[in-house]
């Protein structure tokens, strides 16, 4: 699958890695609901810096439609609640 970070790049990314994702996301889906702004920020920097682990990097010239589009890590909550469906930002979590 490949993924886009928003203001990075995409990352091609197993879909065996998505379990461990959906946890995180499903955290981060926790704190926006209970407005916890400190947890939401480390979570999504966790996503993010997991997706970028595990994920290998396309070149940048590279024109892959992205599956999974991410927030930028400096997103704000607001920001990251316009992106998400019901299930997270992970669809299938």
């Amino acid at each position: 699958m490949i993924v886009r970070i928003m203001g990075e790049g995409q990352v091609k990314l197993a879909d065996s890695h998505f379990a461990e994702l959906n946890k995180l996301d499903d955290e981060l889906l926790e704190e926006m609901e209970s407005g916890d702004g400190p947890g939401f920020r480390a979570t999504l920097h966790s996503l993010l810096d997991k997706v970028r682990e595990l994920g290998e990097p396309l070149p940048d010239d590279a024109l892959e439609p992205s599956e999974l589009i991410l927030p930028a890590p400096d997103a704000s909550l607001e920001e990251v609640r316009e992106l998400l469906s019901d299930d997270g930002l992970i669809p299938g979590g």
